[in-house]
């Protein structure tokens, strides 16, 4: 069974020593056709007289059916990559939608600061009252007045974003 494992090993060496040998040589004698043809980049043509010239002519007509699968789904991806025109709404539309949600954000964003903002003021009012005995009322008339002050603030600050 060892013997088996090393031959089944060394096959598959063998298989990728030649693949890398037969792509070398092939994208060496592309390059050569390349240059030749006074090209900077192997085009497919490169490689498939490359083919032509050592021998392999039997493979062109594979690669060419790949070659033109290839180039009918790098199409189709260029036509899906227009997700914008798929969804049959207007940038204009889209954009309107997009400062609306950020509108939005930005109002929940104000109501929840607003709600930190009367939990801190009642703490410190219930501090306050326990420390010094002062009456509920005047601590509550107080947090309704810097409540009122923080609200108007944030509705100015909204009209910094418009």
């Amino acid at each position: 069974k060892q013997w088996y494992q090393r031959r089944v090993r060394g096959s598959r060496e063998l298989i990728l020593n030649c693949c890398t040998e037969f792509i070398l040589l092939l994208s060496s004698q592309s390059n050569e056709i390349c240059e030749k043809r006074n090209k900077k980049t192997i085009l497919p043509e490169h490689v498939m007289d490359a083919l032509h010239e050592l021998g392999f002519s039997d493979y062109v007509a594979d690669v060419q059916e790949v070659l033109s699968d290839y180039k009918t789904q790098a199409s189709s991806r260029k036509k899906g990559g227009k997700k914008l025109e798929k969804l049959g709404i207007s940038e204009e539309e889209l954009l309107r939608q997009q400062q609306e949600l950020f509108a939005q954000a930005r109002q929940q964003h104000y109501e929840y600061e607003l709600e930190q903002h009367n939990a801190a003021i009642a703490a410190a009012a219930a501090a306050a009252a326990a420390t010094t005995g002062e009456s509920s009322a005047l601590l509550t008339t107080a947090s309704s007045a810097l409540t009122g002050t923080v609200s108007n603030n944030s509705q100015s600050d909204d009209d910094d974003y418009d």
